[in-house]
């Protein structure tokens, strides 16, 4: 079991990437899946009205699932599929702790950018290098460039700090998303 910390420092990030990666009509973001579900004028008017008790997360919760279907078929590509990390698939077991968390917040209708404020990087409107300097922050990441995605040459420690070592190999932002990956950490 994780603790929540991590547990809300790893929702926080795959969020903010998961908004930062939608192609939204205007401004335009990075367009690496075809979403616009988060902003008013688009998908956040229609959860406003069909889910108004929980309709700050609906939209953040359906841009995730956006990503993490990217995310997939990216390491389709790969035969080791099941034996990387990716920002968004960490292990059977920690993906789902992750999916329980969230149902929690949408549960305790918490406010998504206090209940992640750790890793929260969404901002009120679309900036570029405001998310390059919110990824910068994540710290430095060595990674190589693979025809399967971003190889990191190393990521230790907990899970939350494996995540942001992910976030940060996002850099530089490219027309597509990068997959950056990291060997899955061997079982106990």
């Amino acid at each position: 079991m994780f603790d929540v910390e991590q547990l809300d420092s790893i929702l926080g990030l795959q969020i903010t990437v998961a908004w930062a990666g939608e192609k939204a009509a205007e401004p335009q973001r990075l367009g690496w899946w075809d979403t616009d579900v988060i902003d008013e004028g688009a998908g956040g008017d229609l959860w406003k009205r069909l889910l108004p008790k929980t309709r700050a997360w609906a939209g953040l919760e359906l841009a995730r699932e956006a990503a993490i279907r990217v995310d997939r078929a990216a390491r389709a590509k790969r035969s080791d599929a099941d034996r990387i990390w990716t920002l968004f698939h960490l292990g059977f077991e920690l993906d789902e702790q992750l999916r329980d968390r969230l149902a929690h917040h949408k549960r305790h209708q918490s406010v998504p950018s206090e209940a992640l404020a750790a890793s929260w990087g969404v901002g009120a409107s679309w900036d570029r290098k405001a998310f390059e300097a919110f990824l910068t922050k994540l710290g430095k990441a060595a990674a190589e460039e693979t025809p399967a995605g971003r190889k990191l040459k190393s990521a230790a420690g907990k899970p939350a700090q494996r995540v942001r070592a992910l976030g940060a190999a996002l850099l530089p932002l490219g027309a597509a998303y990068p997959m950056p990956f990291v060997d899955a950490p061997a079982a106990p």
